[in-house]
């Protein structure tokens, strides 16, 4: 299993995503302010997988913490949160997984556990939840291969594999699953720009387990659509609202609606933990602008023309009248959603 995230001795140690596929390199972060970066910069990303790091930068900000006093061992601890939730705003499980901690903190303060203890408590916490996320994406993975043919072309956008989690995957957990279920699977892996996830980390993830995998432009995705050679779009997710909207990387609006036109299924996979109960509709998930570099260089070599303008928002809204399915590691939602998803809340341990 690809090892995206670890917690060790001398800190964080998370794949360099960014270095992919050209270097496997397994850098430690040893700080919480250095976990922070390693969010904001992409070395780690995911929804998922960005919420196990925060989890794990709290827990190394407060190890490290030199407070003697339960007030000042607070306030370092609500300023470790604070940093950590300024790194993206659109991945919900950023922010779940800090408020998890909190409550954790807060409970053990309450309960007049001492500092080292609470330091040990939360470091629990964040093993436990890292555990947590590969036994959902493994759930998430079976309830998903049974929506599958046994022989079938997947086209998926982004990474929402190992890479995108703390192991397993959401949309590659499903395929994953599909495949280890004995079905014959083959993927389409759009590139994704302007940071060629599919390219460089999809395409690289599956190429190691040996699951047929074909790289295509973004710009291709409709042409085999409709040419029918898709029988299915699996994408992961980064905020879902209450009603079904999607917020995933930038282009799965696209893919979406070319599915619907065709008649391809168009399914989602990601954990409880990415459906944000408390917004109504899509309309209100706040997208991420990233940096113009992004789109205008690759590998510092540029490629457009200097000092031109730039628009590079990383995720887009997909409605939920496009999509089929809603695959969590407690169930499948279908329409309506707002009633399904609600459903699936109540009926998980």
């Amino acid at each position: 299993m690809i090892k995206t995230i670890e917690w060790t001795d001398e800190g964080v140690v998370m794949i360099d995503q960014r270095r992919l596929p050209n270097q496997e390199l397994y850098p430690v972060f040893q700080s919480y302010e250095e976990v922070a970066r390693a969010i904001e910069e992409m070395v780690v990303r995911g929804a998922p997988a960005i919420g196990v790091a925060a989890a794990m930068g709290v827990a190394l900000g407060m190890k490290q913490s030199q407070a003697v006093t339960a007030e000042a061992f607070e306030q370092d601890f609500n300023q470790t949160c604070q940093r950590l939730a300024e790194t993206r705003p659109t991945a919900v499980n950023l922010f779940w997984a800090i408020e998890r901690m909190r409550w954790n903190f807060n409970h053990a303060r309450r309960e007049g556990r001492s500092l080292d203890d609470i330091r040990r408590d939360l470091i629990n916490e964040a093993l436990a939840m890292h555990r947590e996320d590969i036994a959902a994406n493994q759930r998430m993975g079976q309830f998903g291969a049974e929506l599958l043919p046994d022989q079938a072309t997947i086209l998926t956008h982004c990474n929402a594999g190992a890479l995108a989690t703390a192991g397993y995957g959401t949309a590659l957990g499903v395929i994953r699953a599909a495949v280890e279920a004995g079905k014959r699977i083959k993927v389409f892996a759009d590139e994704t720009r302007p940071f060629l996830q599919g390219a460089r980390l999809t395409a690289w993830e599956l190429a190691k387990d040996d699951i047929p995998v074909t790289l295509i432009t973004d710009n291709m995705a409709g042409h085999f659509l409709k040419a029918g050679e898709v029988d299915a779009v699996i994408v992961g997710a980064d905020r879902i609202a209450a009603n079904g909207d999607v917020a995933n990387k930038i282009g799965t609006y696209m893919v979406a609606v070319a599915a619907h036109e065709n008649n391809v299924p168009f399914y989602v996979a990601a954990p409880l933990s990415t459906v944000d109960l408390k917004l109504n509709s899509g309309d209100q998930i706040p997208i991420e602008s990233r940096a113009a570099r992004e789109v205008t260089h690759f590998r510092d070599q540029p490629v457009a023309p200097e000092g031109i303008d730039v628009a590079n928002p990383a995720f887009d809204v997909t409605p939920h009248r496009y999509i089929s399915a809603i695959i969590t590691d407690a169930g499948v939602a279908r329409e309506p959603y707002d009633m399904s998803l609600r459903a699936l809340f109540e009926s998980k341990p």
